[in-house]
């Protein structure tokens, strides 16, 4: 993924998250520091997420066990939900929570679009209260 194909992304769903009023920040140099940094901290009063993004266009992303632990840590640390947000081209957002990733082989993780779709959460799910 393109940094500005990433950054694209980061801004359509800090927007999306914002028009349906959640606050949100984005973390400047995430993916630059080898301190843990999601992509998006978003909150609403009730609910704090920590949100790795992706925009893809074929149908699967691998993530590697560091990133996957970068993002628990913090949000442990911050008291937030642990999410992976996968867009893929021409068909949207889908999100899926850490505890539910797919392992894939040797030390890294996988999400399909068949299992986002099975598995994972569309925005309108994700936005709802628990």
């Amino acid at each position: 993924m393109s940094k500005t194909k990433g950054s694209k992304a980061e801004r359509e769903l800090f927007r999306m998250l914002w028009d349906n009023g959640w606050s949100v920040v984005r973390s400047a140099g995430s993916g630059c520091t080898q301190l843990p940094a999601p992509d998006l901290i978003a909150g609403n009063a009730r609910r704090f997420m920590a949100i790795e993004c992706k925009s893809i266009k074929n149908d699967r992303k691998y993530f590697y066990q560091d990133e996957v632990d970068q993002l628990r840590t913090f949000a442990s640390r911050f008291g937030a939900e642990p999410w992976i947000g996968v867009r893929f081209d021409k068909i949207g957002w889908y999100f899926v929570h850490l505890d539910n990733l797919e392992k894939s082989t040797g030390d890294s993780f996988i999400v399909s679009l068949d299992f986002a779709k099975n598995k994972g959460l569309e925005f309108e799910q994700l936005i709802k209260n628990k």
